[in-house]
């Protein structure tokens, strides 16, 4: 029997009020339990008001409702088949010939449109919040004095330290031991009192400076000096500056591919937002295997006393796939694996699960 648009409406409409209801379910406990622990961390720091602390947590809600998501699909799913079944709707339709893939694709099809929109519309809005919290968190709760950025131009870091600050640019770099190629030191007193330049063909980062090759000195009123080596003070380590880049929860899906060009182009390593760029590629494949693997809980009459045994299966199943996919992300981000089967793996492997499970239990 062929599934009416009708009764497709229905349930797709079924599943959609309870993935918007648990979604605010969802944000409105994570923003409480992440303001309190912000106002914990800014204890003590006069320039972190609670309003600021409140619209720092407000500015990175966003981004913990994309990290939410698998989780809320896969509930709102499994109250939906559960609803549907205690009130008998889907035995009916089942006695009428309906088939569970019949029933299940309105609900699928809704998860798989709501990844889409979420990684071309709602994570380039997460994306620009993001950025913003972590300007404020860096400023307000970590004290952190450099800023580093990556452009056509090359690589450009900004170090402060008690006796002033610099800005660095360089054309290349080697990340591996972090040297920097065609570099350019700028030398700034206080804030903005520009005091010298530093050009040289390579620097070296060793363990509380940089070490200059070839290097010109100028400085106003003076005259250039040529040193073949010199030191430049600095409190950065190679760490900190390759987690000093944007993160990529601070870029938005469209502009991910260009950001790991400059990257690559710069000589840095751009697995990380590769990685994170084909997992949002893989969301709405992702949020569907949530449905099958929801409908597996669901679908059957529970007796009494079953509900509590069916809410527990899906919290076990919701924190197996966060811990597996967990393990496989950092397993690409250590380049143990390559970055596509990391980031496509916790979606496909959930998908066959949850068909294979379906299979067993319906059709076998």
């Amino acid at each position: 029997m062929r599934l009416s648009s009708t009764l497709s409406g229905y349930i797709g409409r079924q599943f959609a009020f309870a993935l918007v209801a648990f979604f605010g379910l969802f944000l409105l406990v994570v923003y409480m339990f992440d303001a309190i622990e912000l106002l914990r961390r800014a204890a003590g720091r006069a320039e972190a008001s609670t309003g600021l602390v409140l619209r720092m947590a407000l500015l990175k809600l966003p981004n913990m409702a994309e990290e939410l998501a698998p989780f809320v699909v896969l509930f709102a799913a499994m109250i939906t088949f559960w609803r549907l079944t205690r009130s008998h709707e889907l035995t009916v339709a089942r006695a009428a010939g309906v088939s569970v893939w019949q029933f299940l694709l309105p609900i699928v099809a809704v998860a798989a449109l709501f990844g889409a929109f979420k990684i071309t519309v709602i994570n380039p809005a997460a994306a620009t919040l993001y950025a913003s919290y972590e300007r404020l968190e860096a400023q307000m709760l970590r004290g952190r004095s450099s800023l580093l950025a990556v452009s056509e131009s090359g690589f450009w870091l900004r170090q402060i330290d008690a006796a002033g600050n610099s800005v660095v640019h360089a054309r290349r770099v080697a990340s591996a031991e972090m040297t920097l190629f065609d570099v350019i030191i700028f030398n700034f007193e206080g804030q903005d009192r520009f005091v010298g330049r530093i050009d040289a063909a390579r620097a070296s980062l060793r363990d509380g400076y940089w070490d200059v090759e070839d290097a010109w000195i100028t400085a106003p009123e003076r005259p250039a000096r040529f040193e073949a080596r010199h030191r430049v003070p600095t409190n950065m380590t190679a760490a900190q500056i390759q987690d000093s880049f944007a993160s990529p929860n601070t870029i938005s899906f469209w502009e991910l591919p260009g950001f790991i060009r400059l990257l690559e182009s710069a000589g840095f390593s751009a697995t990380r937002h590769r990685l994170h760029w084909h997992q949002l590629l893989a969301t709405p494949l992702l949020l569907g295997a949530m449905v099958l693997i929801a409908a597996t809980f669901s679908l059957r009459p529970h007796r009494r006393g079953g509900t509590s045994l069916f809410i527990g299966s899906g919290v076990i199943a919701g924190f197996l796939l966060f811990f597996a996919s967990s393990l496989v992300g950092a397993l690409g981000q250590s380049a143990a694996i390559p970055v596509i089967l990391a980031a496509w793996t916790p979606a496909t492997v959930s998908s066959m699960l949850g068909i294979a499970l379906l299979l067993h239990l319906e059709d076998g």
